[in-house]
């Protein structure tokens, strides 16, 4: 990887800018849901640092008998 920014070098802003229109051209439909659950991942894991999760306690279900 190295090698490959000595030859090329870093990006400037304007590759940066039409990398960031292709992702939006192609994620664009599902970006605010992949927002959104990236949020709540965080969210979950603040709560799990902290250790205020309640459900930690919690038992596990066990869900082997549901069909497949």
């Amino acid at each position: 990887m190295g090698t490959f920014l000595a030859f090329f070098g870093s990006p400037g802003p304007w590759q940066v800018v039409i990398v960031a229109m292709v992702v939006l051209l192609l994620f664009g439909n599902r970006l605010p849901s992949v927002m959104r659950s990236l949020g709540q991942g965080i969210t979950e894991f603040k709560k799990g640092i902290k250790g205020g999760d309640s459900d930690a306690s919690a038992p596990i279900e066990d869900h082997t008998d549901l069909p497949q």
